[in-house]
């Protein structure tokens, strides 16, 4: 970035449009996904694979067959040899239909929520092994979490499935390991990489999540409460991947609470955030017009925090790309946000999936190289703990080589003229320059208005 330095602009932020039509992953991608999983479990020495799955940590099952537990537990079994089985709930049954994949549907009643019936479906062990399970085997098990050194001398061994479903597959004979790392580590997982449709599908949730926070800001106003204004994010019913949070006032030092009803005043602190699968977006300020609205210890939000957050965000953009390494990017971050003040505890960034976060090959020291195909997280968050509150500016993008760039434009062309406009806006008005590779997804990309009253005035680099 040279010379250059952030600065409050007053900035218009073009109407990127939002989707007229829904990507869809065929069937033939969910097969092509289960039998990537097998070989990858073979190749780690795994003769099967269980994958777990409830309603909050559904993302690895759901990646190989589109379905997910609504209110229950689910379990997919595969065995050498066998069709994929596929064991849910009382109600699972029929939601089981959504995936297009062929399945061995089981109802297994014990997956079902309380009190409900039980009388229906054989033992646990007897599906297990009907679904080719037997002693001996090495199996896999697939949850949401796998386990470091620096946790425990034997991460493999630490299984994060209930515990009444690892002692049956016990009592068969099964040799279990925690094999989480084949789907969600971040150098090689197999949800690492994404195919060109679910690319345009986190593009698609991305648009929309963003969509909504733009909104908010746009329209929030001092003296309606938070509840009162969490309906202009405008959820639509697309599924959730973290609770949507607008928060003002007091509570914006818990960070990440729901609505309430508390009234919103002018120089409160806000915050908001909205994700859905495969899209994410927040973004922090004050509710103020201007610098002398701002809490009396706090009149330089802007300079203090405001601009140099804001730089780093600039250079991450701009180092991003296929080969650069997580390292790289760790450091360009903490080489401008090192002080304590600002507060940068987690990651600068990570990748993102049906879950808000899957892992993250960002930080320190890393090698990991990232990826065409990779869906990515711009999260860095500057928790003062203070007077200045925070910033945040978090959007999603994806990287994307020539080939991957050339299939995205010729299958989803309304998709990919959003993504150039929103290139064509970071570059010529926010002053960030981008590396053909990166594709933003969000409807207010690298936005950041720190005066939610004044939402025309934002960040640029000049």
């Amino acid at each position: 970035m040279g010379g250059r330095k952030a600065e409050l602009a007053e900035l218009e932020l073009p109407d990127f449009g939002t989707p007229v039509s829904e990507p869809h992953l065929p069937v033939e991608l969910y097969e092509a996904r289960i039998e990537r999983a097998r070989a990858r479990a073979e190749e780690h020495g795994f003769d099967a694979l269980v994958v777990y799955a409830d309603r909050e940590h559904f993302a690895n099952l759901a990646y190989l067959t589109g379905y997910d537990p609504r209110f229950e537990e689910a379990l997919l079994v595969l065995a050498p040899g066998r069709q994929p089985s596929l064991l849910v709930g009382n109600e699972g049954m029929a939601y089981s239909a959504v995936s297009p994949v062929q399945l061995e549907r089981v109802l297994y009643q014990t997956f079902s929520l309380p009190g409900q019936p039980r009388s229906s479906s054989a033992t646990l062990r007897e599906l297990l092994t009907d679904a080719g399970l037997r002693a001996g085997l090495s199996v896999g098990l697939v949850g949401w979490k796998y386990f470091v050194r620096e946790e425990t001398d034997e991460p493999d061994e630490w299984l994060e499935l209930p515990a009444f479903i690892v002692d049956v597959l016990r009592q068969i004979g099964c040799r279990l390991r925690n094999a989480n790392r084949l789907f969600i580590d971040p150098a090689n997982g197999l949800r690492v990489v994404n195919e060109v449709e679910q690319l345009a599908r986190f593009e698609f949730a991305a648009t929309w999540s963003s969509q909504g926070v733009r909104n908010v800001i746009a329209g929030v106003q001092p003296g309606r409460t938070e509840l009162e204004l969490a309906p202009l994010l405008g959820m639509n019913g697309l599924p959730l991947s973290c609770h949507p949070i607008l928060v003002a006032g007091p509570r914006t030092a818990a960070f990440i609470p729901s609505p309430s009803a508390y009234r919103l005043q002018v120089g409160d602190p806000i915050f908001c955030a909205y994700g859905v699968w495969g899209g994410n977006t927040a973004r922090a300020g004050f509710l103020v017009e201007e610098a002398g609205q701002l809490p009396a210890g706090a009149r330089d939000y802007v300079s203090r925090l405001v601009e140099p957050y804001f730089a780093a965000v600039a250079a991450w953009y701009e180092t991003v790309g296929i080969g650069v390494t997580g390292g790289e990017l760790f450091d360009v971050v903490h080489s401008r946000l090192s002080d304590p003040f600002y507060g940068v505890g987690l990651n600068p960034g990570h990748l993102i999936h049906l879950d808000e976060w899957v892992s993250s090959p960002i930080y320190a020291g890393s090698d990991i190289a990232l990826r065409s195909g990779m869906a990515l997280q711009m999260d860095i968050i500057p928790l003062t703990h203070s007077v200045y509150h925070m910033s945040n500016v978090e959007d999603g993008i994806a990287l994307a080589d020539a080939p991957l760039r050339e299939a995205f434009a010729e299958m989803y062309p309304e998709a990919w003229a959003r993504i150039q406009a929103r290139r064509a806006f970071m570059e010529r008005k926010l002053g960030i320059a981008l590396k053909p590779e990166v594709l933003p997804f969000s409807n207010m990309p690298a936005y950041l208005p720190p005066y939610w009253l004044a939402p025309q005035f934002a960040m640029r680099i000049a």
